[in-house]
């Protein structure tokens, strides 16, 4: 539920009670993994997905009844290959649920006040049993084992964690939620406020970073989370390397190469998962001796995405923006940029209890 954190809180706020259905385990094919949520207010309201629109009616079912009793529940909807299409789950998985009656006395709204806040946060809900759909306290020696564990099993220490027996012998399932991940934009031109635009639609936090002060103003991009007008290798230079990780992704787009050049020389060696560049084949080549001779190795040139986006056949700026942000994402989860015709296999990758990290909506 920590994903639906800025929706649920005001209402929290208001005084009001809502029934939060979260996906506990995920098994083979499903579209959303362990720990996604959806809410269902009194006047029966609908926030957020659980399922893509599979197995929604029946979820809103299920929570409309918990409202009326006021008791938590368990739910599994388990769908054969055969029976899928019938069945309403068209990816052929199976999903379990939980349902919690969050009113503003549960634990649950201090949790949701710092998620919406911070975007880091934790929340315990009981799995199993009579008390299903409880919240309660982390146990954080169990989890912290757990997640270490995980590490040990090269597997992502973050996301959705089932806890077996660990509340009066029932599951417990521990849902994390992480900030929204970091889009730098360097660079305020006509690309970069379409890339802004649509990157803070796909749920980055964008910061755009131009020396210009009349190119970087709300009003070119009224969806940046984050206006910087400063040299950009300066700017990157400054940040704080705790605020970065494999989620942060840097695009260039100056067409200038005595902005370009210091910046990506500066973000070539920073811990980000993506940085990219904009340009012509002959513009990559020449940035890429200059940046040779500013003493950038070519292990760290091999990191470079230049140039930057898929081949989608688009030219204007919201076309380019969303080649660029295919590949970003693509670059992120694995993805191998082809079309899903032309592959084989699962559309979504197999889920276990773990699931992704649960990032805030900026």
């Amino acid at each position: 539920m920590l994903e639906l954190a800025r929706d649920l809180l005001p209402l929290l706020d208001r005084g009001e009670t809502v029934a939060v259905v979260t996906v506990s385990r995920v098994a083979r094919s499903a579209p959303r993994g362990a720990g996604a949520a959806m809410a269902v207010t009194a006047s029966g309201r609908v926030i957020g997905s659980i399922s893509g629109g599979c197995v929604e009616g029946d979820a809103v079912l299920l929570a409309t009844h918990a409202l009326a009793t006021g008791v938590g529940a368990t739910a599994a909807f388990g769908f054969t290959d055969a029976q899928a299409h019938a069945a309403g789950l068209a990816c052929g998985g199976s999903v379990e649920v939980v349902v919690s009656v969050v009113s503003p006395r549960s634990l649950a709204h201090a949790t949701l006040a710092h998620a919406a806040v911070r975007g880091r946060a934790r929340i315990a809900i009981v799995a199993t049993g009579t008390e299903a759909g409880r919240i309660v306290p982390v146990p954080e020696r169990q989890e912290r084992q757990e997640r270490q564990e995980r590490q040990e099993r090269q597997e992502s220490p973050e996301g959705a964690l089932m806890l077996p027996a660990a509340y009066a012998g029932e599951d417990l399932l521990v849902v994390s939620s992480a900030p929204a991940p970091w889009l730098i934009v360097i660079g305020a031109g006509e690309h970069a406020a379409a890339l802004c635009r649509v990157g803070s639609a796909v749920g980055f936090r964008v910061t755009v970073c131009d020396p210009w002060a009349r190119l970087v103003t709300p009003e070119r991009f009224p969806a940046a989370a984050e206006l910087v007008e400063d040299y950009p290798d300066r700017w990157l230079g400054g940040i704080p390397v705790d605020e970065l990780d494999a989620r942060t992704a840097v695009c260039v787009l100056t067409h200038d190469e005595r902005l370009d050049v210091p910046a990506l020389r500066v973000a070539l060696g920073l811990p980000v998962g993506f940085v990219g560049a904009m340009g012509a084949r002959s513009t990559v080549a020449r940035r890429a001796a200059l940046l040779r001779q500013s003493g950038v190795t070519d292990e760290a040139l091999a990191r470079l995405h230049s140039p930057v986006g898929l081949d989608l056949g688009g030219s204007s700026p919201e076309e380019t923006a969303l080649s660029v942000l295919a590949e970003i994402v693509g670059a992120r989860h694995g993805g191998t940029g082809l079309a899903l015709r032309d592959l084989s296999g699962r559309i979504h990758p197999a889920r276990t209890d773990a699931a992704c990290v649960l990032a805030r909506t900026p």
